[in-house]
């Protein structure tokens, strides 16, 4: 019997997530942040994606493994790369200009008794040139840095199967996606300096060195509609920085205001114990709103996080007890 599955991360820029002198040709339209991508992959979304310029890297690891009497007859891996391409508006006309793939990283599948783990590594870089200062040697590099994603996929000889974000760089964003294609989980932090500097040459999982994802599970469907509806408008004026252990909100605090999460992990603390963690796209605060102003929990930075401020009266009321349904309130 041959058991197969699959996932699949994408990586894009979100809007203001880069930081320094290469945020200015973004600011003047010359090069655009990235459309986020679907919250669910149907067949032949990659290649459109791919085609549309919506992502840096796609990294699909597919694999399949034989089961006879219930033990492990044989595996294999399918699945791909992708590296997108970048493309700048020039006024007059558009050039398009193609990213640089990197081989395919595989690793030997690790075969048990009743599984078979697999892990593959997808990235490139841009294929402008970025001249910059890096951390080491060389010091200074010419060509833009390194982007990458690491998964890993078990697959059970009773059909089940699991997957796990175990690496990749610190910018820029990576969603995940299960076999059935549906948005599961993200990277819920990004760090565009540390990866503009120091993802080059050997730090890299082409040198010797890969990079911990802290990942988050992706926020309701309905979050990701309202802060898309915010987001395009315009409409929140202010933006907030936290640095890791610092508070966004405290219990028991008086609070007339949401927030959106754009990049970060928070940790949601009640009475004094952690019991969730939120991430990139998190819609958070509505609590307050609905039970006389008054903060429910407290939320504290695990990371380095920016969040958008939304006065209550931007989101309609029904939506936030909707929100509030589905965390189980």
């Amino acid at each position: 019997m041959r058991i197969e599955s699959s996932v699949t991360a994408i990586s894009w820029i979100p809007s203001d997530a880069i930081e320094g002198m290469p945020k200015l040709p973004f600011e003047l339209g010359v090069a655009r942040y990235d459309t986020p991508p679907p919250d669910r992959l149907e067949e032949g979304d990659l290649e459109r994606l791919r085609a549309e310029d919506r992502f840096r890297e796609a990294n699909r690891l597919a694999a399949w493994i034989e089961v006879e009497g219930g033990r492990i007859a044989g595996q294999g891996y399918e699945g791909a790369g992708l590296v997108g391409s970048t493309t700048f508006n020039l006024g007059l006309t558009d050039i398009t200009i193609p990213g640089v793939p990197f081989e395919v990283l595989r690793h030997d599948p690790e075969v048990g008794e009743d599984s078979v783990r697999f892990v593959q590594t997808v990235g490139g870089r841009a294929g402008f040139p970025a001249p910059r200062r890096v951390t080491g040697r060389p010091f200074v590099r010419i060509h833009s840095a390194t982007a990458w994603t690491t998964l890993a996929l078990t697959i059970r000889a009773d059909g089940s199967s699991e997957h796990e974000l175990v690496g990749a760089s610190t910018f820029p964003r990576h969603w995940v996606y299960d076999a059935d294609g549906n948005l599961v989980a993200k990277s819920g932090a990004i760090d565009f300096k540390a990866w503009y500097r120091g993802a080059h040459g050997e730090r890299t999982p082409w040198g010797d060195e890969d990079s911990d994802a802290f990942v988050t599970a992706a926020e309701s469907a309905l979050e990701r509609e309202i802060s898309r509806e915010l987001l395009a408008g315009k409409a929140i004026p202010e933006r907030r920085t936290l640095e890791p252990g610092e508070t966004l909100v405290e219990q028991g605090a008086p609070g007339d205001v949401l927030y959106l999460v754009l990049d970060g992990v928070l940790a949601v603390q009640i009475d004094g114990e952690q019991v969730a963690e939120i991430g990139p796209g998190a819609i958070v605060g509505e609590r307050a709103l609905l039970e006389g102003g008054t903060r429910t929990a407290t939320l504290r930075a695990q990371t380095r996080s920016r969040v958008a401020v939304i006065p209550g009266e931007l989101i309609d009321r029904k939506e936030l007890e909707t929100l509030s349904a589905t965390r189980g309130a």
